[in-house]
Formats: structure tokens, C-alpha cells, sequence
């Protein structure tokens, strides 16, 4: 045998395992040709191509190519064969066929001293392992190959084995939830690819989304697979393709969009047939079915298709997606009004080792079998067992980012829950499902993500663009470089957050009893509000009294929100044309009477004058409270829930030191911050070139009440880098979340700030929240623009009244009753 083939084979099993197949079969058929291999190096060359045409999608050929090894193989190789054979089968789908021959390849492999080729097999089957979702079995193959290829070293080629085993239980750990986890695998194996397989960072990217997935992050999800899709023309990884395109689907499917998500299903599903997979080509199918079920389609054709297709997924060895396919067919059933088919699909129970998504999806249809017999206890039930299971499993997460995100995944869960809490019609039941079904993130202890060098490096360069970027705004033009990558800085920065592990822990939900109680000694009354079909309802709860009202439609009133605030963005601090100006102004009376005739006309019978909690629903969460007449200097307080104003409300710190700093391009900055330095001598100035990003933080950090006059901007897109710009560059909700200890009382007089990003069970992200998040008590900001030059006198008239022990809420309400367009809010806790 010539050095020429040995090179060749060497070189094509390098490009095989660095995920380019295509490079690896063509010089494979290149060394075939020469004709000077022996038989027994023939025989691994044709089942190395095999692997490589299977990868490529020719499942026949590569079975001819193992045929023809079988001719001319030595005995001692004989288990080489078995091996490459089950691994076409598995990439086939074949999972039982492909299992047997894996456990007879190590059972021989075992007998002899080729420890690399064992750590190959074990891979190889944990993977086989993995896709049957038998987690167990998977963890303990991989864990075996990453032990004996550690041992064996890098002489062995093993490093980029070791790597897979890690990437492979990367993929275990989404499979129980742990995607923390999941993800510092991925950034393990990573390193390797880096290095020895450039070709797997792409497969890498498909596994990642697919954790963003599985923790209710869609969009992110997406991205990734962009990445990923737009290499694999290149790389012509077919199966890894189709696979990529049905976790688009999934993706597409969770965002809200089931037109997109059987588009991408249909396309995985074209792929998967025609390489003949008939196994993944279920999946796909099931993926499509579901998309045309959240489509509305609740067919008999729909559920005889899914019930059809869980028998066959379950014969071809994937036991979770057949249980998937079960439960759809069974919440099918049930729409269409057939509860004993339903039943017949909901036999058993969850099988060990169930997918979290398997196990929600179980009591989701349970719930709805329950409230469509009118057993309402069996809806109660099972809608509060699966909250609990999201509630157990969010606490794994570190991230902010996850834990809202993950809301998603029970967003059905709570809405059945809710919905036969409405049917029941009584204020407690409701009350206990609203608590049940918003802003849980609230209810974990704030978990800071450790500084590394490479993200405190990273948040550096961010600052610099953003001051780069603003110098080209100034003047009139954009520096797409630096925007482009200020935008891949701040994706790597909130990916690592991804991967801290939460603490575990949870705040007790406050009952009925205790709010109405908290409720009584602030002389207040609560308003939660909640959409139910395409009407608002609120729950009104008093000292003595709770009921639940109707108020107007949604699509109205979110619709006159988003237009009063774009009128306010208008008329702030310009000097309009006269007509211009009546037109706006004419504008922004009409949507504030529209609102108070669909939100606050229905309520006032029961508000009476007392002080005002308001707790909102999706885009009330923008709305300017203040300035509708009703409310209109009277104690206004937002809070994202009844539990977090209980919180906030029982917290007692002492007066501590106070902070005021001041931001550079504003012209009535540095007047506000002095006025306001007259009332607290004592206080900490930092204004003009002291107003640094580090000396705020480092005064932030021990203060008990903090000013910023500075520029604000909510990033709508990104909302961890929503932000306040300081003389050296923004002070980011990143830098908030980071922080040891926040202030008690923080007051924002910046544009916009105030506004949040609202997620499934009105989950909010944005600069305002995540003080609250992280501990602050009060935070008052405002929703719009704010005029500038107003905002001086108002801030001065409520710094003021909190010097003379006026609570927050009164404060803000007696500076701002003269001001009409002032669109400060109080959030958290107003006294």
C-alpha cells in the first residue's frame, strides 16, 4: 500500500469528522482509485465513505459501499463494519436495527485493546441513545467515551472525540431542561471544533438554538439557525440541514407563526424523504400537524393524522415525540368536542425521563379535557401542576433573559388555568390564577453572572461604539461598522448571562387576604387588569370588597395607547407650526377619552378616590396613567403584581445617602441636578466629566436615593442594553443586573425609560425593570418623550415633597397635576 492512500484515508476521515463530508468522500474515491490499497485498508476506506455519502444523504449508496467491504473486510476488522453499518442505519433512522449492531460492536470491541475505536462506538451509540430521548443511557455511553479518550490522549486523535461526547451531553441536558448547562458544554466543545472541525461549529449552532428553543426563546433560536443555514450549501450536510429546518419550524411555531413554522415542517419533511429517513420524516410531520392545529385547524383529518402518527412514531423507536403526537391528537379531540376519543389518547402517564415539554403539554390537555366536561377541579388541578413543574424547572435559570422566556413554554397552562378561574366567576379563585399567570420572575432571588475577562472586555469596546455611534448621529450621518458589531457585542454578552445557574429559590405568593389587608393600611385599592377574548376585565380589590368588571376592547385601547404616545413624542419640547400643534393636541385629547372611557369609566364606581395600584396587561404597561382626568393628581402606583407590591410595600430601609448625576447633551442636565443638590446637601454630585459610567456605579451601589438627568433610550430589540448615557458612555440594564446592591428609590427624568418589552405572562424587560428586578423599591420614569425644560420644575416639586415626607406616589401626583403631557409613571412601591 502506498504512503498516497494511507494520506488520503487519513486525510478524508479528518475532513469527515470536522463535519465536510463532501471533502472526505472525494478524497476517499481518490485513493479507491489508485487501486494499491490492501483489502483490509480498502475495506475501512469503503465504510469511511459510507459514512460520508449517509451524511450527504445517499443511504443506498452507502449501504452498497458496506456491502462491498463485506467482500473483501479481514475478520479483526469485521466489527469496523458493524459499527459504520449501525451508523448509517441510525442517520437513516433505522434506531432499533442500528442499536443491535452497536451493542454487538462494543461487546466485541471490548475483548481488545482498540480503545479509540471503543470511544468512536460509544459516541456514537449515546447519540443513537440521545435521539430515542433515553437520557440515562446516553449520559452513561458519552460518559465513557469522553474517560477513555481523555485517557488515551491527543496522539489518538481524541481531543475532537472528547469534544463530541461534551457536545453530546450538551444535548442530554436540553432534553432534561438544564440548558445552563446545555450551553457551557456547547462553549466546551466549541474551543475543540475551533481548532480540529471547523465544519462542526455549524452543527453546533443548530444544537444551540435548539436550547434557545427549549427555554422559550424563539427569536434567538432563529438567529442561530440562520447561521447555521447559511453554511450548510457549503458544508452539504444533508441530514444536519433538514434537521436544522424542522427545528426552524419549531421555532417559527413558538414565536407565533404557524403559517412559517408548515412551511419550514413541510420543507424538513421533503428532505427527510428524500434521503429515505422515514423516522425523521415523522417528526417533521408531527411538527407540521401542530402548526396547523395552533393554525385552528381542528380537523378529524388533523387528529386521526396525529393519533395515526404517534402508533408509528412509536414503532420506529421514538417513544416522546409519539407521546407529542398522542396529546395533540387528544387537544384536537377535545376542540372538536369528542372527550372519549380524547380519553383514549390521555392513557397512562408520563413516561421517566419525560421531556419537560412532553410533561406541560400532558396536564395542558388534562386541564382542557377538564374544563370541556365540566369538571372544573380537574382543570384547577392539572393547570396547577404543570405551573408547578415551569416553576421548578425556571428556577434552574440564572438569566433574567430565561426566566421570562420560559414563561412562554406554560403561557397555555395559565390561560387554561385563568379561564376556569373567569367560569368559576369568584374574586379569590381569580385573583389566585392572575398571580399564577404573570410576572413569575419576580419570585426568584435577582443571580448576577460572574465577571469574566472576555465580557468585561466586551461591555468596554460596547460603550466606546455607542459614543462612536452617537458622534455620527450628531452628525447626520450612521457608521454601519460600528453598529454592526456594537450589535454582535451585546449578542455575546447576553448569551453569557444564558449560562449562569439560578439560585433555586422563590419568593412565596401573597394570598387574597394578605393583599386586601396591605390594601386597607395604604388606604388603597388594586386593579389588575387581564384580557379575555378580545376584551379587557379588571380585578378590583378593596378592603372590603372585590369584584370583576368588564372594561373595553383590547385592539381599542391598545390601539389609542400607541397613539397617544407617538402624539406625546411629537409634541415634546418642539416648537410646532400652529395648526400642527392644535392638530396633535386635538389628537391626544381624543385617545385620552377613549381610554378613560374603555379603561377608568367602568371602574369608577368602585375606585372611588382613594389611591390607585394598577397592575397591567401587555401594552398597558406603556400607558401614561397620569394624565387621564380621573386620575389626574391622585396616588397612581404601577407594580408588575400584586406579590411584588406586597414585597415592595413591607420593605423598611432607613434613610441612607443620595446621588444625583447629570448626563451630557442636555441642556437643562446640569441646572436640575444643582437645584436639586440645594435640597440635599449632604447628597453625591456627579455632573459634567465626573459623570462617568464607573463613578456611577460605584455611588449607585450605596446610595438610598438616586437622580439621573441624562438622555434615556429603551431598545425595544435588545432590551438589556436599554440605557442612560453618561459623559463616557451608556449606563446599560446589563450594568444594573450586575450590580451587588441597588438603590431603595431610583427616579429617572429621561425620555422614555419608563417603557418595558412585555413577554408571555407579562413578563417585562427594560431599563426600569430591571431595577425592579434587582431590588429597587420605588422607580419612577417616564413612557414618552419628555420636555426637558418642564421636567426641571417637576422633578424639583417632587424632590421636594419627598424631603418633607411625602410618599411617592403623592409626590409624583402633585408635581405633575399642572404639567397636562407629563408621562411620569411610579412604578413598584408609591406609599
Amino acid at each position: 500500500m502506498s504512503d498516497r492512500v494511507r494520506t488520503l484515508h487519513e486525510r478524508a476521515i479528518e475532513e469527515i469528522n470536522s463535519g465536510r463530508p463532501a471533502v472526505g468522500a472525494r478524497l476517499l474515491r481518490e485513493a479507491l482509485k489508485l487501486g494499491e490499497a490492501s483489502p483490509s485498508r480498502t475495506a475501512r476506506m469503503l465504510g469511511t465513505l459510507a459514512a460520508a455519502e449517509v451524511s450527504r444523504g445517499g443511504t443506498d449508496r452507502a449501504l452498497e459501499l458496506l456491502d462491498e467491504a463485506e467482500r473483501v473486510v479481514a475478520p479483526e476488522d469485521r466489527h469496523l463494519l458493524l459499527s459504520q453499518r449501525a451508523l448509517v442505519f441510525m442517520m437513516s433512522g433505522r434506531l432499533d436495527d442500528a442499536l443491535v449492531l452497536f451493542d454487538d460492536t462494543i461487546l466485541r470491541l471490548r475483548r481488545t485493546d482498540q480503545k479509540a475505536a471503543l470511544a468512536r462506538v460509544l459516541l456514537n451509540r449515546g447519540m443513537l441513545h440521545q435521539i430515542a430521548g433515553r437520557v440515562r443511557l446516553a449520559l452513561q455511553d458519552l460518559d465513557q467515551c469522553a474517560q477513555l479518550g481523555s485517557a488515551l490522549g491527543p496522539d489518538d486523535g481524541m481531543p475532537r472525540t472528547v469534544a463530541k461526547a461534551v457536545h453530546g451531553r450538551g444535548q442530554c441536558r436540553v432534553l432534561t431542561g438544564d440548558i445552563p448547562g446545555a450551553l457551557r458544554d456547547f462553549d466546551i466543545a466549541a474551543e475543540v471544533y475551533a481548532d480540529q472541525g471547523q465544519g462542526m461549529l455549524a452543527v453546533l449552532a443548530g444544537d444551540r438554538a435548539r436550547a434557545l428553543l427549549a427555554a422559550g426563546l424563539p427569536t434567538e433560536a432563529a438567529t442561530e439557525l440562520d447561521t447555521f443555514l447559511r453554511q450548510v450549501p457549503e458544508l452539504r450536510m444533508g441530514h444536519e440541514h433538514a434537521e436544522a429546518e424542522l427545528t426552524m419550524a419549531r421555532a417559527r411555531l413558538a414565536a407565533g407563526d404557524p403559517g412559517e413554522a408548515l412551511r419550514w415542517a413541510r420543507r424538513a419533511r421533503l428532505h427527510f424523504r428524500r434521503r429515505r429517513n422515514e423516522t425523521w420524516a415523522g417528526v417533521a410531520e408531527l411538527v407540521a400537524l401542530r402548526a396547523e392545529f395552533a393554525a385552528g385547524r381542528t380537523t378529524g383529518r388533523v387528529a386521526r393524522a396525529a393519533s395515526r402518527l404517534a402508533e408509528r412514531l412509536r414503532s420506529l423507536g421514538l417513544p416522546n415525540d409519539a407521546d407529542e403526537a398522542a396529546l395533540l391528537a387528544a387537544r384536537v379531540f377535545i376542540a372538536r368536542g369528542a372527550p372519549a376519543e380524547a380519553r383514549a389518547e390521555l392513557a397512562g402517564r408520563d413516561r421517566p425521563g419525560a421531556p419537560l415539554a412532553n410533561r406541560l403539554l400532558r396536564r395542558l390537555a388534562l386541564a382542557e379535557l377538564g374544563s370541556a366536561s365540566g369538571d372544573q377541579r380537574r382543570a384547577f388541578a392539572e393547570a396547577r401542576a404543570g405551573l408547578a413543574l415551569l416553576r421548578e424547572h425556571r428556577a434552574r435559570f440564572g438569566s433574567l433573559d430565561l426566566q421570562t422566556g420560559t414563561t412562554s413554554l406554560g403561557g397555555e397552562l395559565a390561560r387554561a388555568g385563568l379561564a376556569a378561574a373567569l367560569d368559576n366567576g369568584k374574586p379569590e379563585v381569580v385573583y389566585r390564577w392572575l398571580e399564577r399567570s404573570r410576572a413569575q420572575a419576580f419570585r426568584f432571588p435577582p443571580v448576577r453572572t460572574p465577571a469574566d475577562e472576555h465580557t468585561v472586555d466586551a461591555v468596554a469596546e460596547l460603550r466606546q461604539l455607542s459614543l462612536d455611534v452617537r458622534a455620527a448621529e450628531l452628525r447626520g450621518a450612521q457608521d454601519q461598522e460600528a453598529l454592526r458589531r456594537a450589535r454582535q457585542l451585546e449578542r455575546e454578552i447576553r448569551a453569557k448571562g444564558w449560562r449562569t445557574d439560578g439560585a433555586g429559590e422563590r419568593h412565596v405568593e401573597v394570598g387574597f387576604a394578605e393583599v386586601k389587608a396591605e390594601l386597607a393600611d395604604a388606604d388603597s385599592v388594586m386593579v389588575i387588569f387581564l384580557a379575555s377574548g378580545d376584551r379587557l376585565l379588571a380585578e378590583v380589590i378593596g378592603a372590603d370588597r372585590a369584584e370583576l368588571l368588564g372594561l373595553g376592547e383590547t385592539a381599542t385601547v391598545f390601539e389609542a395607547i400607541a397613539r397617544l404616545r407617538s402624539d406625546l413624542d411629537a409634541a415634546c419640547g418642539r416648537r410646532l407650526p400652529g395648526a400642527l400643534e392644535h392638530v396633535i393636541r386635538t389628537s391626544i385629547r381624543r385617545q385620552l377619552a377613549t381610554l378613560s372611557e374603555h379603561l377608568l369609566d367602568p371602574l369608577a364606581r368602585v375606585i372611588g378616590d382613594r389611591n390607585v395600584v394598577l397592575v397591567p396587561t401587555g401594552g398597558l404597561s406603556a400607558m401614561p396613567w397620569g394624565l387621564l382626568d380621573r386620575l389626574r393628581g391622585r396616588p397612581v402606583t404601577v407594580t408588575p403584581s400584586p406579590s411584588s407590591w406586597v414585597s415592595a410595600k413591607r420593605v423598611i430601609r432607613p434613610p441612607g445617602s443620595v446621588l444625583l448625576v447629570s448626563g451630557p447633551n442636555l441642556d437643562h442636565a446640569s441646572a436640575e441636578v444643582n437645584r436639586l443638590a440645594r435640597l440635599y446637601p449632604d447628597s453625591t454630585v456627579l455632573d459634567g466629566t465626573d459623570a462617568t459610567v464607573a463613578n456611577a456605579l460605584r455611588e449607585v451601589s450605596r446610595s438610598t436615593l438616586v437622580h439621573f438627568a441624562s438622555h434615556g433610550h429603551h431598545e425595544q430589540e435588545n432590551v438589556l442594553f436599554s440605557r442612560l448615557d453618561l459623559v463616557d458612555g451608556p449606563l446599560m440594564a446589563h450594568d444594573v443586573h450586575q450590580l451587588a446592591a441597588v438603590p431603595d428609590h431610583v427616579v429617572l427624568s429621561s425620555c422614555d425609560v419608563g417603557q418595558a418589552v412585555v413577554r408571555t405572562g407579562d413578563e417585562i424587560l427594560g431599563f426600569t425593570a430591571a431595577l425592579l428586578y434587582s431590588g429597587s423599591r420605588t422607580v419612577v420614569s417616564s413612557v414618552a418623550r419628555v420636555d426637558d425644560q418642564a421636567s426641571v420644575d417637576v422633578m424639583t416639586a417632587y424632590h421636594h415633597a419627598l424631603t418633607r415626607g411625602v410618599p411617592p406616589g403623592k409626590a409624583l401626583a402633585d408635581a405633575t397635576e399642572t404639567e397636562s403631557l407629563m408621562p411620569f409613571v411610579c412604578h413598584g412601591w408609591g406609599g
